[in-house]
């Protein structure tokens, strides 16, 4: 995997944070795509501004500027990748997805995902950890990691062998690690998903993406 040029004048920004799984999931996608871009930071996740969010009216990460356009949200912005990348690569899309165990696997991916950030936001407001209403997403995440992991290696049987990469792996992988980068929880007991993350964390991609806090 060759490094790519950044060209200031046709380089893509890239608005989200090193400790963002969902920005992760793009960071990796740029990786596999050999596409360059520029990285601009939002500095609190706290904030209510949207220009902070790089006009995401959600107030959500990540973004893709791109010129005078933005593009919200993981997915988006991957697509938008793969049209800039030098050369074709064989991308499988959640659309791609048409039997129920794939399809049902990239649903609960993004959703436990979305569930941890929930939780995550919970915890830097300050709201205890057994407040009755965490309660449901609490569960609502162990119980989609405990079909994630006991459906993940057949799902992945079924996707395209000649595959470059899968935006279902990407969400796995970025979910399984984020949760340990957090300390959410012990994934250690996930025995297909933590065999899964071994595996494609020694992709150079996953390597030259690891988590981190962003300065202040």
């Amino acid at each position: 995997m060759t490094e790519p040029t950044l060209d200031p004048s046709r380089t893509p920004t890239l608005v989200g944070r090193s400790s963002s799984h969902f920005t992760r999931v793009t960071r990796l996608f740029a990786a596999e795509l050999e596409v360059a871009y520029a990285f601009e930071v939002v500095p609190d996740l706290r904030s209510v501004n949207a220009a902070d969010y790089a006009g995401n009216p959600a107030l959500r990460l990540p973004i893709l500027r791109t010129g005078a356009t933005e593009w919200f949200g993981s997915l988006n912005i991957c697509r938008e990748l793969a049209r800039r990348a030098p050369a074709q690569r064989r991308v499988v899309w959640p659309e791609h997805l048409t039997d129920a165990l794939t399809a049902n696997a990239q649903e609960l991916a993004v959703q436990a995902m979305s569930t941890e950030v929930t939780l995550i936001m919970s915890q830097l407001a300050g709201v205890p950890k057994d407040d009755a209403q965490l309660a449901k997403p609490q569960q609502s995440l162990l119980n989609m990691l405990t079909w994630l992991d006991d459906n993940v290696e057949a799902a992945r049987a079924r996707l395209p062998q000649d595959r470059d990469v899968s935006y279902l792996e990407a969400c796995l992988f970025c979910l399984v690690t984020h949760l340990e980068f957090r300390k959410m929880l012990d994934t250690s007991g996930y025995r297909a998903l933590t065999a899964f993350r071994d595996e494609f964390g020694q992709r150079a991609s996953a390597q030259a993406t690891t988590y981190r806090f962003d300065a202040p």
